[in-house]
Parts: C-alpha cells; sequence; structure tokens
C-alpha cells in the first residue's frame, strides 16, 4: 500500500501506480463528493479537468464517475487545459468548485488532484481537512461509479470547453492588440505541457512574431521536469539570443507558473519578475491596491509598496494563503516565490498566460526590454539577487532536523545581525540587519529541506544559504 493521501500546499500529488493509482483517485474523488453533497452543492456541480501528464484524461473520468454516482452533475473538459482556465470554468459554469488532475511542475513519474472552490481559488485547510476525513473513512470501501456512457445519457456528465470564455476575459483584461502589432519577436516554452497556443491564438495576425518549443504532448518530459526556473530552460535560454529574440517565456506544466528569459538569454528570478508584475501595475497602469506576497517572496516588494502608498500583506507559502488575502483586501496581486501571480479582476489563481501579457505589454508601454526593465527596478529599490536550495535527506531524520531548527536564535547568520526571528508564519524566517533574509521550511509532499535567501549580492546570498545548511544541521 502506497502512503496516506494527505493534501500539500495545493492538492495530493503521488505517484502513478505506486500511490496515485485509480482506486486512490476514486476515494479523493468520494471525498469531495461528500463534501459538495454536504455544503448543498451538488446541483450547482463540480468542473472537472485535466493536464497533459500520463493518463489524466482517464484520472479525470474515473473523477467524474463517482461523483456522478453520487448525484452530482459534473462538467468535464473534453481535451487538457491549464489549471487556471479549470479554475476560470468554475467561476463561469457558478460551480461548487472543480477537480484538476495535475501535478503541476513535478517529475513525470507524478499526478495530482488539485481541489478549488466556488470562486476559482484553493480550498483552504478546513475544506482539506474534511475532504481528508472522508477519504480516510473510505479506506477499503468499494467507492460508488456510475459508467461515464451512463452518465452522460443521464444528463449528470455534460461535456464542456471554457476555452472561449476565458480568451474572452483575458482579451478585456490587457490590450493584446497593441501587443500583436508591436513587432516583438518572442520564444514560448510550455514545457510539453498545457500552455502551448495560448499566446499564439491571442496574439497572431500581427507584426509580432511568436516561435513555441516543446509544444506537444510528452508525459515524460524529456530532460526537464516542467518547472520553469533556470535548469529547465537552457534550451530556451540559447533560442532566445539565438534567434534575436526580445523575450522568452516558459509555462509550467499546468500553466499556473511563468518563466522568463531576457534578450540576452539570462533567466529572470520569480523574486525578480513579481515585482517587475507589481511595479507595471502601479506606474504604468497606475492601478492601486494591495500586495500579498508569500514569506518567501522578495524584500523589493516591501519598497514598493513603500514607494507607492500602498499595503502589502505577508503570508504563510502556498497560493491557497494568498487567495483569502486577495479578496478581502480586493488586492491588485498576489504572488509567490514559485512563479505564480494572480490578478485583480481575474480569479484568484495563478495564471502564466495573464502573467505573460502583461509582461509583454509592459515591455511595449515602456519599450524596454526585460534587462532594461529590471535595470530600472533596480535604481528604484537597490539590486536584489536570490536562490533557493532544495536539500533531500531521509524522512526518518525530520524530527531531528525540525528539533535543531526549533532551538536555533542565532545572534547573526553568516557574519550579519539577526533582526528578527519568525517560526509562526511559516518554517523558520530570518531577517537580517542588512535587508538580507533566509528562510528554511520543510516541503509539504517531499522529505525535502527548502532554504531560500535574499540579499545585495549573489555571494551573500550563497553564504546565507550556506549558513541555513548549516542551521538545520544537513
Amino acid at each position: 500500500m502506497g502512503s496516506p493521501i494527505k493534501f500539500g500546499t495545493d492538492g495530493w500529488r503521488g505517484v502513478i501506480a505506486e500511490d496515485f493509482t485509480f482506486d486512490n483517485v476514486r476515494r479523493c474523488a468520494q471525498g469531495v463528493a461528500d463534501y459538495v453533497k454536504e455544503s448543498g452543492g451538488a446541483e450547482r456541480g463540480i468542473v472537472i479537468g485535466y493536464d497533459n501528464r500520463f493518463a489524466s484524461e482517464d484520472f479525470a473520468a474515473a473523477s467524474a464517475e463517482v461523483l456522478a454516482a453520487n448525484g452530482i452533475r459534473v462538467w468535464l473538459t473534453g481535451h487538457a487545459l491549464p489549471t487556471p482556465v479549470v479554475a476560470f470554468g468554475v467561476t463561469e459554469r457558478q460551480a461548487a468548485g472543480g477537480i484538476a488532475i495535475t501535478a503541476s511542475h513535478n517529475p513525470a513519474r507524478w499526478n495530482g488532484f488539485k481541489l478549488r472552490q466556488a470562486d476559482g481559488s484553493s480550498a483552504p485547510q478546513e475544506v482539506i481537512d474534511r475532504v481528508e476525513q472522508s477519504i480516510h473513512a473510505h479506506q477499503g470501501r468499494e467507492v460508488p461509479r456510475l459508467p461515464l456512457g451512463k452518465g452522460r445519457e443521464s444528463g449528470l456528465v455534460t461535456g464542456y470547453d471554457p476555452v472561449p470564455a476565458y480568451l474572452e476575459r483575458v482579451r478585456r483584461l490587457v490590450d493584446c492588440r497593441a501587443i500583436r502589432d508591436a513587432g516583438l519577436n518572442i520564444v514560448v516554452d510550455p514545457m510539453y505541457g498545457v500552455g502551448a497556443g495560448y499566446l499564439r491564438t491571442l496574439l497572431e495576425g500581427g507584426r509580432t512574431q511568436l516561435t513555441e518549443i516543446n509544444p506537444e504532448r510528452n508525459p515524460a518530459f524529456p530532460g526537464i521536469n516542467p518547472e520553469p526556473i533556470a535548469v529547465n530552460l537552457k534550451r530556451l535560454a540559447a533560442l532566445v539570443p539565438e534567434k534575436g529574440a526580445d523575450v522568452g517565456i516558459a509555462h509550467d506544466g499546468d500553466a499556473d507558473r511563468i518563466g522568463i528569459i531576457d534578450e540576452h538569454g539570462r533567466f529572470l528570478t520569480q523574486l525578480q519578475v513579481f515585482p517587475l508584475l507589481c511595479l507595471y501595475l502601479l506606474d504604468v497602469r497606475r492601478e492601486r491596491g494591495a500586495i500579498v506576497k508569500t514569506l518567501n517572496s522578495s524584500a523589493m516588494l516591501d519598497r514598493l509598496a513603500e514607494m507607492y502608498q500602498v499595503p502589502l500583506h505577508r503570508v504563510p507559502v502556498g497560493f491557497r494563503y494568498v487567495a483569502p488575502v486577495m479578496l478581502r483586501e480586493n488586492a491588485l496581486i498576489g504572488g509567490e516565490e514559485s512563479g505564480g501571480y494572480g490578478f485583480r479582476g481575474h480569479i484568484p489563481e495563478r495564471d502564466s498566460v495573464l502573467a505573460a501579457l502583461y509582461f509583454l505589454d509592459y515591455m511595449v508601454s515602456t519599450g524596454r526590454s526585460p534587462s532594461q526593465l529590471l535595470a530600472d527596478l533596480f535604481n528604484r529599490v537597490g539590486p536584489h539577487y536570490y536562490h533557493r536550495v532544495d536539500v533531500p535527506f531521509p524522512a526518518e531524520q525530520r524530527p531531528a532536523i525540525r528539533d535543531r531548527l526549533e532551538k536555533a536564535r542565532p545572534e547573526a547568520v553568516a557574519g550579519t545581525g539577526v533582526t528578527q526571528i519568525d517560526t509562526r508564519t511559516d518554517g523558520y524566517y530570518f531577517a537580517l540587519a542588512d535587508g538580507s533574509w533566509l528562510l528554511i521550511r520543510f516541503s509539504g509532499t517531499e522529505p525535502l529541506l527548502r532554504i531560500y535567501a535574499e540579499s545585495r549580492s549573489q555571494e551573500k546570498v550563497n553564504d546565507l544559504l550556506e549558513a541555513g545548511q548549516e542551521l538545520a544541521g544537513i
């Protein structure tokens, strides 16, 4: 038997055929069904979508069969979709919630089960707890199933394509025509995922040229994990200067995270892209509103909030913590270190397609290249550098590592005085006297220790990461 089903920061993920099996997916669907029936949402139904991973469409169908057997209406997409499009579909159908079969950026062996609320946002902890209780209660029991064909005949399962309405929404939020006519040369890497084709559809027909690499479905994700970080974007980084392109854009496997390559083939970190998008909204579009950031996002956001006199809210890692604050505060933007950003006027969910369009509009509106935009940002807030390392450890060592970190109260880290230690928000956060910071936290889904650091020089970042490993004793 595989590991117990436990939802992390955004759903449950498991290794296909070991943990992520049809029986376990059906149990997850039954847990959702129980919650939906208890909360009175059966008639409003559930939208179910899926990504390009191995057998994702079959896992989605299995989920639909369970929900239909429970008398819950299902809106089942007929082709693979980005998670933000599924989330948008939930709101467009006014459904009770949504399920996306995806493991996002994880390696090819993995698949996953994401749960969305009626507003399109990630399910909060109280909902996850209730769904998990039901999942565990069904351990060893037979889960009801209504064959998909009979579900369609009965009207409980209906085909649904949210893409046209989604594209209409995006076109209302950003001037695609201006980007289309700007004459940009863009290279897009959907990383074999479901982001393929969206920017082409939105921007085709004008002077702007768009080249797509890795657009085909390939569940093996050959040579990469579908996470838009530098190590996985070497082909894109080489191709941008080779083709004389203005920018490279990458989507992760389910198109809720974005990666940016500048005109020289250099990767812009997510901690640079987030404040760049904020500066675009504040300075170019002259919008105002709160900024919501996770604990491991850049201190540049704090500086921009001060400069433009807008509120800033810091929350634990995971977009499920960002979305509620965005809704409560009608926030301008919310984002996280992993490269996922949500925007006011859309859905409280990360969307790499809209983020890409906003970045492109920033370039068009200012006439600047990505490197020039970054230089302008640094001129305003000072240079900031960042890196993250993921350190695997034997699972049995977790208590000892946690104990060492709980007791850690250093007066200085990497030679700089500690001004604040936060162990309540998420993990172990150390703020330093020179504005640098170090964060150490456990992964919610894997035996990994994630260590993050930001400082005014890359050398200091490296020193902080080493110091973090020393504090953890690994």
